[in-house]
């Protein structure tokens, strides 16, 4: 695994994971000016008295803004960034991951907003996915990642997780990786030494190993509301509510005045090693009239995946699930476009 975060861990970041303090002696604190802290009363993989832990050891630092965010992450060997606390320390603790520098993004405030700059929405990276949940834009103009963020974990850990984190952590089963991939999202990044902007198609290079160089932080995403009449669907298959999905399936359709479908966008997560759009189930949809013949061929073009398999669920069993949970998506945004031509 390359990528667990905003950069990559096995050559500069790793982005994802809270605040980890120096109270124990096998973690050291860079200096004031660098604007270290301790934290230690949140950290129960701590001991209180004693040098043991489970991380191996590491400095800790505690930019305040970006650009200091960014020296670092380009001046320290080893360094990783983090943020939510949702991948990164339990990579640490089996020592998958060993950073020699920890970077805490959590309060460089720069990175986290969401903003209405019209046409787009923009997100910052460190975007609360409970923020996102709750957030009245995100209610009015991109309703499906509400949807999604429902059967992202529990409230506890939308309370922590991150947009940002999530997108470089990019596990195939993730909610958020998923309906930025149905929506077109456009990453931008950011380096001590320039920006670059990557179309979400772009992104993902393989099981989670995400487009970002040496020195790259993801900063924020940009995402395109749909316009005129339309609807969307997130429906997904767990094991267990607050799982990993087995498999899910966001879906967007636009309608002409005629009723006929006049776009349509279809995007599968824990399918493939890298959640993605259907494209050929799209361009049989448009013409069509919504309904049952419509979704059936389409759902059974989205089936045709090259499924992965492993120790739980065979690859027959994710196209099946693919098949029914494109069905169930569609018919759900057309149910929730079709009043929207009255």
């Amino acid at each position: 695994m390359r990528d667990a975060g905003i950069g990559r861990h096995d050559v500069q970041a790793v982005y994802c994971g809270s605040a980890y303090g120096a109270r124990d002696q096998s973690v050291h604190r860079a200096p004031r000016s660098h604007g270290a802290r301790r934290r230690c009363n949140r950290m129960p993989a701590l001991r209180r008295h004693g040098s043991a832990m489970k991380a191996a050891p590491f400095t800790y630092h505690d930019p305040r803004t970006l650009g200091e965010a960014l020296e670092r992450l380009h001046s320290l060997e080893g360094a990783s960034l983090l943020a939510g606390g949702q991948s990164l320390v339990t990579l640490m603790n089996f020592r998958i991951a060993a950073p020699a520098h920890l970077i805490d993004l959590n309060r460089v405030d720069e990175l986290a907003y969401i903003r209405d700059e019209g046409a787009v929405i923009r997100v910052g990276a460190m975007t609360r996915q409970r923020e996102l949940e709750f957030s009245p834009l995100i209610a009015a103009r991109l309703p499906v990642v509400q949807e999604a963020l429902g059967h992202v974990g529990y409230r506890q850990t939308r309370n922590r997780g991150t947009l940002g984190g999530s997108l470089c952590h990019l596990d195939p089963s993730a909610e958020l990786v998923g309906v930025c991939a149905l929506l077109d999202a456009v990453l931008h990044l950011r380096s001590a030494s320039g920006a670059r902007d990557v179309p979400i198609a772009a992104w993902g290079q393989g099981l989670m190993t995400n487009a970002l160089a040496p020195g790259e932080m993801l900063v924020a995403v940009t995402i395109t509301p749909w316009q005129g009449p339309h609807g969307h669907g997130f429906v997904e298959f767990a094991r267990r509510h607050g799982d990993f999905a087995i498999v899910a399936v966001g879906a967007m359709l636009r309608l002409r005045p005629d009723g006929a479908i006049a776009g349509a966008a279809l995007c599968l997560s824990g399918v493939a090693p890298v959640p993605g759009r259907a494209a050929a189930a799209e361009s049989m949809l448009i013409g069509q009239r919504p309904g049952h013949a419509a979704w059936r061929a389409a759902a059974a073009e989205a089936a045709r995946i090259e499924a992965m398999q492993d120790q739980h669920v065979s690859q027959a069993y994710r196209q099946h699930l693919a098949r029914i949970l494109s069905y169930r998506a569609l018919e759900l945004a057309a149910a929730r476009a079709l009043p929207q031509m009255r």
